[in-house]
């Protein structure tokens, strides 16, 4: 497969091609940001098996039906709920209700397009992150230039080749990333830039869009714990953290990075899940079960299990037989028990299949430890005492919430989705979504008798009396 770099050139010439197109007609109408939502949709539903073999190749093996459950359906589903709610939320907003408006004055908020806007897209839901930023992107009325991951090749040729069909380079466009892209690309004068990835990159990108003083949403990491409380069933706990934790081979943003659990349960919870991986991974090479996405990765995660081990902690493989295999890029699910403070594995975002657990007597060691480090982009509180509950929520701040579950808030269509500190900047999905691509725009509109006519040099004790009525 040939790939070719889009010279730096192209970048700009889309650019201008779409800035142009956008001056030409800067506010598209209702029905036709319905047909560009619905077009997305249908290029998605007629390419699902093609897109589901590309992501697949790039991972070297990526599980069809984690693809279809964590790309292919929040795309099609969350155009449906755009398409639900777009009348609305492109509705004008009054605001404001007092004497100005029995004279005829109003006011209001417009939500226009902002223009074109730039996507940098992650590798590890390439499709995802892509498709669900654009059905947005779309809804706002904009454009949209897309720049993929350096490990999606065959995702990205197959987007580039086939998307053209669907809609022109005046539209929408995606490139590759050969090396250089990415920079040249976050330099770009955009309306708005959309990034997903790491908090280093995403430094990098913040500070190349200053230069243009392009706003720009960030959607990074972190380290999201789950914190199970004493009084939540452990096997149900068990069950929802490991699933949440293989997904993708722990390859997601917003997994469960550390599981906090009291003392006297964690030998339990480590049986609990070493059945649990028996029933669903029986083997290393199941089908089910994702590779990681390349050998730097691979080999930075086995790295970081040899650091636990050598400094003391309990690294336990949940497979039995083989541990790894560096031909598929497959590692077996591990738990880390009494891993140090300082180690890789609790420094760093893990990003794979490895789950340290962390002990505690007391629920406000626990916050106090996490309230130390980056904010995290979720945190995963376990218990039915909602006042338990709301007191973590109070006092951990976090980028979202998921009680009693790790599936993250970011697949519920009607939630904004972003971090906050060092897990992002910005939101988007549900009204959010919209909103942070559009311009809401104020306008006020005079009427015809202007009150303020009374208040025009050379001020008189008439103005000042009126004033000190206004203030009183």
């Amino acid at each position: 497969m040939q790939f070719e770099i889009p010279p730096v050139s192209l970048l700009k010439e889309t650019l201008a091609l779409q800035r142009q197109a956008y001056l030409a007609h800067p506010v598209p109408s209702l029905h036709e940001r319905q047909n560009d939502l619905r077009t997305l949709q249908r290029f998605i539903r007629e390419h699902k098996d093609a897109l589901c073999d590309a992501i697949s190749a790039d991972y070297g093996h990526r599980s069809r039906v984690e693809t279809l459950l964590a790309e292919v359906f929040p795309a099609v589903d969350g155009v449906d709920h755009i398409l639900k709610h777009l009348r609305g939320w492109m509705r004008p907003q009054r605001r404001g209700v007092d004497w100005r408006n029995f004279l005829g004055a109003s006011n209001r908020v417009i939500p226009q397009p902002l223009g074109v806007v730039g996507v940098i897209v992650p590798w590890n839901f390439p499709l995802n992150l892509s498709l669900v930023p654009l059905s947005y992107i779309f809804a706002a009325g904009n454009r949209a230039m897309v720049k993929m991951s350096e490990n999606s090749r065959h995702l990205a040729a197959y987007l580039i080749q086939h998307m053209p069909a669907y809609f022109g380079p005046e539209k929408l466009q995606f490139f590759d990333e050969t090396g250089g892209v990415g920079v040249e690309f976050s330099q770009l004068k955009f309306d708005h830039l959309l990034f997903t990835g790491s908090g280093q990159t995403g430094k990098a990108v913040m500070a190349a869009a200053a230069h243009n003083l392009c706003p720009v949403t960030l959607e990074l990491g972190g380290k999201a714990p789950a914190i199970v409380c004493d009084d939540f069933p452990l096997p149900l706990a068990a069950e929802r953290i490991m699933f949440v934790k293989l997904l993708n081979a722990g390859q997601i943003c917003t997994t469960v990075d550390h599981a906090w659990l009291p003392a006297a349960k964690v030998d339990e919870f480590v049986n609990l899940a070493r059945a649990l991986v028996a029933k669903r991974y029986p083997r290393l090479d199941s089908p089910d079960y994702t590779s990681i996405i390349d050998q730097r990765a691979f080999e930075r995660l086995l790295a970081a299990l040899d650091d636990a081990r050598s400094r003391g902690a309990q690294v336990l493989s949940l497979m039995d037989g083989t541990t790894f295999d560096r031909d598929t890029r497959k590692i077996a699910p591990h738990i880390v028990l009494n891993a140090p403070p300082d180690c890789v594995l609790l420094q760093r975002e893990i990003f794979g299949p490895i789950l340290p657990l962390r002990s505690y007597t007391r629920l406000e060691d626990v916050i106090t430890t996490i309230n130390a480090g980056p904010r995290p982009l979720a945190i995963y509180p376990f218990s039915y005492d909602k006042t338990r509950v709301q007191h973590i929520i109070d006092h951990v701040m976090s980028g979202g919430v998921s009680v009693n579950d790790a599936l993250f808030h970011v697949g519920q269509h009607e939630l904004p989705f972003g971090g906050v500190g060092d897990s992002g900047m910005g939101h988007y999905h549900g009204h959010e979504g919209f909103e942070t691509f559009s311009k809401m725009r104020p306008v006020f509109y005079q009427a015809r008798f202007s009150s303020l006519r009374f208040m025009w040099p050379p001020y008189g004790k008439f103005a000042d009396r009126v004033l000190g009525f206004l203030i009183r």
